[in-house]
């Protein structure tokens, strides 16, 4: 059994109830609700929220809400993982439910598709993972950036083992994108992290890794699910 969850707060200083800002029409939580319900691979999806009014939106969009979130678990300095492994407690000691594994899916991730979901769990299961995560091809490579020491002047940020003049000649660099975080249940309680020596990678595409944090992610996300539903609205009228 695999379990989706969707970890949604109601803080954000950014940008104020970030996870269900109106978003093409549609509140942003719901493009993961949606893309995860139609995803044969997860039997069961839930949101952990510390508020009323996403929960609300979660259940209309429909997933489950089965708690409310404690506040101390909804901070701005709250680790990631927490809010994960007070589900998983809680579905334990609530309902004796134990999935064999748990799929985080941050709201944050609008254009990640049922395809990516259904994509790290069949590389989770066929590589026998504790754990897989999302990544993809970083826009500006490690090895190229620099920084400005403290007279102005601009050095490298590292110390590559040979000079490359070429960008085809580097090494493949990827990052995290926030979108897919899988691991088995328990290496997850047992560990607290998605990191272990057996976490794979699982790619996605530069168009599909948006992560809204800013005004101008959630704008740029905006345009892309617009342009999106005008070529699907040309293709089938």
């Amino acid at each position: 059994m695999i379990l989706g969850i969707i970890p949604a707060r109601g803080g954000s200083k950014s940008i104020p109830l970030k996870n269900i800002v109106p978003i093409a029409g549609k509140p942003l939580i719901a493009y993961t609700i949606e893309s995860a319900t139609f995803a044969d691979s997860i039997d069961r999806l839930i949101v952990s929220t510390d508020s009323d009014e996403i929960a609300n939106i979660a259940r209309i969009n429909g997933a489950e809400v089965p708690f409310i979130r404690p506040s101390e678990l909804a901070q701005d300095d709250t680790p990631g993982i927490d809010p994960i492994l007070h589900a998983l407690k809680w579905l334990d000691q609530h309902e004796a439910y134990h999935p064999d594994y748990v799929l985080v899916l941050q709201p944050t991730s609008p254009l990640r598709t049922t395809q990516d979901i259904e994509g790290i769990v069949q590389l989770a299961l066929e590589q026998q993972a504790e754990a897989a995560v999302s990544v993809c091809p970083v826009h500006h490579h490690p090895l190229w950036t620099k920084k400005i020491d403290a007279e102005g002047k601009l050095m490298n940020l590292l110390t590559p083992d040979k000079k490359y003049t070429r960008r085809q000649d580097l090494p493949s660099a990827y990052a995290l994108n926030g979108a897919l975080y899988l691991s088995r249940r328990d290496v997850l309680i047992e560990k607290q992290t998605f990191y272990t020596e057996k976490t794979y990678a699982y790619v996605m595409s530069n168009e599909r890794s948006i992560d809204i944090d800013t005004p101008w992610d959630l704008h740029l996300a905006e345009l892309i699910i617009k342009d999106k539903i005008q070529r699907d609205k040309h293709l089938n009228p």
